[in-house]
């Protein structure tokens, strides 16, 4: 069986070429021709915090890729699955899935584009980052489970983690919508520290006005989560209890998610976000909107309130079209926010 990775980017790339070295058939679809070269030329070489390796792969653009494809591991920038499931939809074998390698809540487009049936959910919570054409760095190690989206534990996803074991340790979830909002109301916090051209463990550690807007962003996100009907999961560096604690008032409950954090980002060669770098080094647009727009309609048919929501979205575009710089100002406004917010509400 052919894998094929639709996205040879940060996670798609280390992914690619993890199962290439391990042995197994795989081909890398990318729409950058820069990058596609450089990988059929010389393959694809991943820097480490203990080295770099390389190993030979095949890749091909969107409009080379042929079909049917039997497993398909989806690892593009979520503004961008609409574009990619249009090639794939077509190719996909009548027993073909995809596994959505993203942020955010894609599997909803996914499966209505070809079927829940064919759609695997997945969450990663390791890190990587695209460096240059044929260049990947892997920029720390996290979580990576997979699970169907309606929870069974089939053969299917014991395969699949199977085969993405070569990756890194990779287990099954009956829970993998709790896991994927999890991993999704948590992101909020991240996209917030790319406000600052600053590492994570910097924003986290700022002091605790900036916790109490963090801890604050987050669970406006785990209220939309609750009144959704999802049951949040634990990862990592995140824990919803900890966060529901912290929102309702216990201080180091905050402290310490904001510890977690910092000590999470430490241990990586990583220590600013893929939004960071696609706002100051790729200048280019983020996935955010695509993120937090989804988090925003969820809360409007809900009838929850998302003031730090909808006011981190403005300042992302504003950092996106120029007309704002990265600055520590910009975390202040959400503390001010959150201030005035809090103070509304009793």
């Amino acid at each position: 069986m052919t894998v094929t990775v639709y996205g040879a980017g940060a996670i798609g790339g280390v992914t690619g070429a993890a199962l290439a070295r391990a042995g197994r058939d795989v081909l890398l679809v990318d729409q950058a021709v820069d990058h596609v070269a450089a990988m059929n030329a010389r393959g694809l070489t991943i820097e480490t915090r203990d080295g770099a390796w390389r190993t030979p792969v095949r890749a091909v653009t969107p409009d080379a890729l042929g079909g049917p494809l039997d497993l398909v591991l989806l690892a593009v920038k979520a503004h961008s699955t609409d574009a990619a499931l249009h090639v794939i939809e077509g190719r996909l074998a009548p027993g073909g899935a995809v596994v959505s390698l993203q942020n955010g809540l894609n599997e909803e487009r996914i499966a209505a584009r070809i079927g829940a049936a064919r759609t695997v959910g997945c969450l990663v919570n390791w890190a990587a980052d695209w460096l240059a054409p044929g260049v990947i760095q892997h920029g720390g190690d996290g979580a990576f489970v997979v699970g169907e989206l309606d929870g069974t534990p089939s053969p299917r996803v014991r395969a699949l983690a199977d085969l993405l074991g070569a990756v890194t340790p990779t287990r099954v979830s009956d829970n993998v919508w709790g896991l994927k909002w999890s991993k999704h109301v948590y992101g909020a916090l991240l996209v917030a520290t790319a406000l600052v051209d600053a590492h994570v463990y910097e924003v986290v550690e700022r002091g605790p006005a900036v916790g109490r807007m963090l801890v604050d962003l987050v669970a406006e996100g785990m209220t939309v989560a609750k009144a959704s009907g999802v049951r949040l999961e634990p990862f990592d560096e995140f824990d919803p209890a900890w966060y529901w604690a912290a929102a309702a008032g216990d201080e180091p409950q905050a402290r310490h998610a904001m510890k977690t954090i910092a000590a999470h980002y430490r241990t990586h060669t990583k220590t600013k976000t893929g939004i960071w770098r696609d706002l100051a080094v790729r200048k280019r647009k983020t996935e955010v909107e695509a993120h937090l727009g989804a988090t925003i309609a969820k809360a409007e048919a809900a009838g929850v309130a998302v003031p730090l929501i909808r006011r981190l979205l403005d300042l992302i575009g504003e950092l996106e079209t120029g007309r704002r710089a990265m600055a520590w100002a910009n975390l202040d406004e959400l503390v001010a926010l959150d201030a005035a917010t809090r103070g509304r509400a009793r």
